[in-house]
């Protein structure tokens, strides 16, 4: 009995053993990254890249201050040690399983960022990884997030997703991941569309002038313009805006009718859609009369006051015969912003509902994202 009581605990200790050598996690000592053209030293590079992995907690990982004395005590020289041949030379020295280094360099407006994972025993390169990002140096810890998650097949959630469209796609719009300092004005620039009217506004303009219309072929008239932004809230995968819309519709029919459009908007950064609304406001012709018991319109000094007082209610009306006068409204708009590299293409759709009949407008237009200088 004693000897097989020894023998199971001989067992059972074995088994823990066991259990707890496979628990244990693979040693990975991460040296220096090579930099080239950003403002990152070397060592500031090693040290992103190493808390990024201990986040993964997948390694045992040698601390930065052990790695120090460690290199110093050995009189080892790490300072431009990126190669396999060094790391393997220096991992043995330091009895690390695993060495890991890499490189960040910048290529005109992109950064090339390698991630080198190193089999200390087996001498070989286990797996490297080379990813471009866009020019956003300030990003450099995401973009090895990013990097190690390639590395080690981690699937991204969704916020990792977003980032990686950020730092990758140039047909992103601004966020604050590549913009956080700074509020750009991102499709500012010129508009170009058409208005059609309907109710009696319609009716009006298609009327002849000696009725007071404007004799307009189409109740449609073009409409040229210059929209201005000013971006006030720009967090997650939103901004608000304000956006300023001077416009001028008619000319292609001989009118004249400047108008100013002030709309809150907001607008998704990763897919370009967006909402506003708004007062607005502009000129117009408006003349003082009645309507008749036919339902025709007429002007006031029309009437003859020897017949006596006028037995119809005074209203005020759109009149080619009128007076210049303010009129008011309220903008609702819609649209998507479509991306060709550095180019935008804002397309909205637009409603001015009134009592006398409502507008219906489409706009377009195009700008030059500003080229970043960092």
């Amino acid at each position: 009995m004693k000897i097989i009581r020894k023998i199971t605990a001989v067992v059972f200790i074995l088994s823990l053993s066991g259990i707890n050598l496979s628990a244990q996690k693979p040693k990975l000592t991460v040296l220096n990254m090579d930099s080239q053209g950003i403002t990152f030293t070397p060592k500031q590079l090693g040290n992103l890249l190493r808390t990024e992995v201990e986040k993964l907690d997948k390694f045992e990982v040698t601390d930065r201050y052990d790695v120090a004395y460690l290199t110093e005590k050995n009189n080892l020289k790490t300072e431009n040690c990126y190669g396999k041949i060094c790391l393997v030379e220096i991992g043995k020295l330091l009895k690390s399983d695993k060495m890991m280094s890499g490189s960040v360099e910048k290529y005109n407006d992109k950064i090339i960022l390698s991630i080198r994972f190193i089999d200390v025993e087996k001498e070989i390169t286990e797996k490297t990884v080379i990813k471009e990002f866009l020019n956003y140096p300030k990003q450099i810890q995401i973009m090895i997030r990013i990097a190690l998650y390639d590395m080690f097949d981690i699937t991204p959630d969704e916020n990792m997703k977003n980032q990686i469209k950020s730092l990758t796609s140039e047909q992103v719009y601004e966020s604050e991941l590549i913009n956080p300092d700074k509020d750009k004005l991102n499709l500012s620039g010129p508009r170009l569309g058409l208005t059609y009217f309907t109710g009696e506004i319609q009716d009006i303009l298609t009327d002849n002038k000696y009725n007071g219309g404007f004799d307009a072929a189409v109740p449609a008239m073009l409409v040229f313009g210059y929209q201005f932004e000013i971006q006030y809230l720009n967090s997650g995968n939103f901004q608000a805006l304000f956006e300023f819309m001077p416009t001028v519709t008619g000319l292609d029919q001989g009118l004249f009718l400047p108008n100013l459009s002030v709309l809150m908007g907001f607008r998704h950064n990763l897919m370009g859609w967006e909402i506003a609304l708004g007062p607005t406001v502009g000129l117009t012709k408006k003349a003082d009369g009645y309507y008749d018991e036919n339902g025709e319109w007429h002007l006031m000094r029309e009437w003859d006051y020897s017949r006596g007082d006028l037995p119809y209610p005074e209203d005020q009306r759109l009149d080619s015969r009128g007076n210049i006068v303010f009129h008011s409204g309220f903008i609702f708009a819609a649209g998507k912003s479509f991306k060709s590299g550095r180019m935008n293409f804002p397309v909205n759709l637009f409603v001015i509902p009134s009592e006398s009949g409502t507008r219906f407008g489409l706009t377009f237009g195009f700008n030059a994202k500003n080229k970043r200088v960092n």
